[in-house]
C-alpha cells in the first residue's frame, strides 16, 4: 500500500500529488504510471502497488491538479464518464508532459536507477509524447488516443517504446492505427501489438471494460519489456 507525496512543478507554479509505492528492499528501478481520464483512481493505484510488489518504486501523478486536484472517477458510471470526457477540453497536454518529466526526475533521484513510464488512454498518448520529449529509459503506451496526429514527433524516440492497441477501439480507428503502425514501422526502437476482438480500456485494472485474456497478454509483455530495459 502506497501513500501520497508532493512533487514540485517544473514551471514553479506549485506542487502536485503523486501516489507512490516502494518495494521491499532496494528497487530495481522506477515505473511512472500515467492515469487515464479518470484520475488517480483505485485502478491506477492498484497498478502502482503491483509494480512495487514486482520490485520497482512506482508513482502515479495527478495530471488534473491544474484543473481540480484529486479527481477520481469511475468509467462504469455514465455521468462520471461524461465528466471525464469533458476534462480533456481543459487539460493542457504540454503542461502534463512537464509534470511527467518532474515525476521522472523524482523517481530517478529516489530509486537511484532507470525509470520506465507506462500510460493508459490519455496516458497512452502522453506515454508516446514522453518517449519523444523526455529522457524516460523505456516507455509503454496502452491504447493511446490521437498518437497518429503526433507522428511528426517520432524522430524524438531515442529509447525503447512499446505500444498496445485494441482491434475494436472506438477511440482509435483502424485508419488511425494503420497510420501509427506505418509511421513507426521503420524505427527499430518501437514495438507495436494489436489485440483482436477487444475494445478501448481492455487492460483497466477493474470494471466492465477489462478483458482478462488481452490484459494478461499485454501486461506480460510490458513486464518483460521493463525487465529488459529497466531492471
Amino acid at each position: 500500500m502506497g501513500s501520497m507525496i508532493k512533487i514540485q512543478a517544473l514551471d514553479g507554479s506549485g506542487s502536485f500529488d503523486a501516489y507512490r509505492a516502494n518495494p521491499v528492499g532496494k528497487p530495481k528501478g522506477a515505473i511512472v504510471v500515467i492515469q487515464e481520464i479518470f484520475g488517480v483512481n483505485p485502478g491506477i493505484r492498484q497498478k502502482v502497488d503491483d509494480w512495487a510488489a514486482a520490485g520497482y518504486s512506482a508513482y502515479a501523478l495527478d495530471l488534473f491538479w491544474r484543473i481540480k486536484p484529486g479527481i477520481e472517477l469511475d468509467p462504469d458510471i455514465p455521468d462520471q464518464m461524461e465528466k471525464a470526457l469533458g476534462l480533456i477540453n481543459e487539460f493542457d497536454r504540454d503542461k502534463g508532459i512537464e509534470d511527467i518529466e518532474a515525476t521522472i526526475r523524482t523517481a530517478r533521484h529516489e530509486s537511484g536507477g532507470k525509470v520506465g513510464v507506462t500510460g493508459y488512454c490519455l496516458g497512452g498518448l502522453l506515454a508516446y509524447l514522453t518517449a519523444t520529449r523526455t529522457d524516460s529509459d523505456a516507455t509503454v503506451g496502452y491504447y493511446g488516443v490521437m498518437i497518429d496526429t503526433f507522428l511528426n514527433e517520432s524522430h524524438g524516440i531515442a529509447r525503447p517504446l512499446l505500444l498496445h492497441f485494441a482491434e475494436l477501439d472506438h477511440f482509435v480507428s483502424s485508419e488511425s492505427f494503420a497510420k501509427i503502425r506505418d509511421g513507426l514501422k521503420d524505427n527499430p526502437r518501437v514495438e507495436i501489438h494489436q489485440y483482436a476482438g477487444v475494445d478501448h480500456g481492455f487492460a483497466a485494472q477493474f470494471g466492465k471494460r477489462r478483458d482478462e485474456d488481452a490484459a494478461t497478454l499485454a501486461d506480460g509483455r510490458t513486464r518483460t519489456f521493463f525487465e529488459k530495459h529497466i531492471g
